[in-house]
C-alpha cells in the first residue's frame, strides 16, 4: 500500500481550514442574497457581510471602513498598484518596488509602463533581502507616487525591512503599498504602510478571495469603472459565503498563529540542515534568520527541476519550484534570478497546521535518493 499523499505547497494554497468549511457551508444557507437589497433576505447576508468585515479587519488592526474584499489577492495586488499610481498622478508617475516582489504586482507595473509610466526596481542582496540604501535614493527621486514592498517573499521566505522601507517612504512623502500575503494570518503585519493587500487561500481561507486595505488620508483612486459596491475600491458582487469563510478561518489563523509559527520553525529547521547535509551539491536559499517560519526554499545542481517535482510528486510529496528547468529556453524565477542564487533543481517546501514531523521526516529520508536517481538518469555520477 502506498504511503499517504503530503501536500508541502501551503505559500501556494494552504488546505482549507476547518472553521473556513464550517463558516462556508453555514453562509450557504443565508449569504445568496443581494447585501444591497433592503428585503429580509438582503439585510441578513448584509449583516454577514458587516461582520465578516468587522472581523477581517480586526486582525488586520485596520477600520472595517479601509477593507475591502476582492475577487483574489492578484486582483487586491492590480488594484492596490493602479490604483496608488492613480490617485498620486498630480505627484509623478514613477512606480518604486523591490526586484522580488509578486508576478501579479509586477504585471500590474508593465501596464503602468506600458501606458507611459515610469518603474524603479530597486535590488536585493543574495539572501534576497532589500538593498535599503538604494530603496532611500529610489524613493526620495522625483515624480515618485507609489513605492511597492513585498512583507516576505513567497519564493525563499525572507522577510523585508519593511519598517525602515516604510521610514524612508515616510521621510520622502511617497505612500508604501505592501503584498502581505504571506505574512496575514502566520506573523505579526508590520507598519508604515498605506495599502495592504492579501489572499484568503494562503491562510486556509478559501480561494477566490482577496483583501485590499486603504488606510484613511492615503490617495487612492479605483482603477476600475465606478461601482458602488467595496466602497467603490473593487467593481462587482463580492462571494458572500467564501468571503464570510475567509474572514472566520483569518480569526482563527491568527489565534493560532504564535503556537503554529513556534511549531513549524524547527521543522524548517531541519529541512534546512539536512538536505544540504545529505544531498551533495545544494544550495539553501533565502535568509536564515530573517525568514517566515513555514517556509524553505534550496537548488539542487545537475537536476532538471520540473523533473524532480514530478519525481517527489509520484512519491506523494507535492511542492513548488521558483524555476522550470535547468533549460536555457525556460527562463528562472525572477527571484532567484536577482538574488543571483542557484536556480537549478529548485523546490520550495512550505508547511502548513496539517503538517506533521513524520510528514517532514519521510521527505527528508526519500529526497537523496531522488536526487540521486534523477541524477544518475541524467548521466551525473560520482558526486
Amino acid at each position: 500500500m502506498s504511503a499517504s499523499p503530503v501536500y508541502l505547497d501551503a505559500a501556494t494554497a494552504a488546505p482549507l481550514h476547518p472553521v473556513a468549511r464550517q463558516a462556508l457551508l453555514a453562509a450557504l444557507e443565508d449569504g445568496w442574497a443581494d447585501p444591497g437589497k433592503l428585503y429580509t433576505q438582503a439585510r441578513r447576508a448584509r449583516q454577514l457581510l458587516d461582520a465578516a468585515r468587522e472581523a477581517a479587519a480586526q486582525t488586520l488592526g485596520v477600520r472595517a471602513d479601509e477593507l475591502s474584499f476582492t475577487p483574489s489577492g492578484t486582483t487586491a495586488a492590480h488594484g492596490a498598484v493602479l490604483g496608488g499610481l492613480t490617485g498620486r498622478r498630480r505627484v509623478g508617475s514613477t512606480l518604486v518596488h523591490s526586484a522580488i516582489e509578486h508576478s501579479a504586482v509586477l504585471h500590474a507595473a508593465e501596464r503602468h509602463a506600458a501606458a507611459g509610466g515610469d518603474v524603479a526596481p530597486v535590488p536585493v542582496d543574495r539572501l534576497g533581502r532589500l538593498e535599503l540604501p538604494a530603496w532611500s535614493d529610489a524613493v526620495r527621486a522625483p515624480g515618485v507616487a507609489l513605492a511597492a514592498l513585498i512583507t516576505a517573499s513567497h519564493e525563499v521566505g525572507t522577510v523585508q525591512p519593511v519598517a525602515e522601507a516604510a521610514a524612508a517612504c515616510a521621510d520622502a512623502g511617497v505612500p508604501l503599498y505592501v503584498d502581505a500575503a504571506q505574512s496575514v494570518g502566520r506573523v505579526p503585519l508590520p507598519a508604515g504602510w498605506s495599502v495592504l493587500t492579501a489572499s484568503a487561500h494562503k491562510w486556509g481561507g478559501p480561494p477566490g478571495v482577496g483583501l485590499l486595505a486603504v488606510r484613511k488620508g492615503t490617495r487612492w483612486e479605483s482603477p476600475w469603472p465606478a461601482d458602488e459596491r467595496e466602497g467603490g475600491r473593487t467593481p462587482g458582487s463580492v462571494n458572500l459565503p467564501a468571503v464570510v469563510a475567509a474572514a472566520a478561518s483569518l480569526r482563527a489563523a491568527g489565534g493560532d498563529a504564535a503556537a503554529e509559527a513556534a511549531r513549524l520553525a524547527p521543522l524548517v529547521d531541519r529541512i534546512r540542515a539536512r538536505v544540504p547535509a545529505e544531498v551533495p551539491d545544494v544550495e539553501v536559499v533565502g535568509d536564515p534568520v530573517l525568514r517566515l517560519p513555514h517556509l524553505v526554499t534550496f537548488s539542487c545542481l545537475y537536476v532538471d527541476g520540473e523533473a524532480l517535482l514530478h519525481a517527489l510528486d509520484r512519491r506523494g510529496f507535492a511542492v513548488s519550484s521558483g524555476s522550470s528547468c535547468t533549460s536555457s529556453t525556460l527562463r528562472p524565477s525572477h527571484v532567484l534570478e536577482a538574488m543571483g542564487v542557484l536556480s537549478h533543481g529548485n523546490v520550495r517546501v512550505s508547511l502548513h497546521p496539517g503538517t506533521t514531523e513524520a510528514d517532514v521526516e519521510r521527505f527528508l529520508a526519500e529526497l537523496p535518493g531522488i536526487v540521486a536517481d534523477l541524477r544518475a538518469e541524467a548521466g551525473v555520477v560520482g558526486l
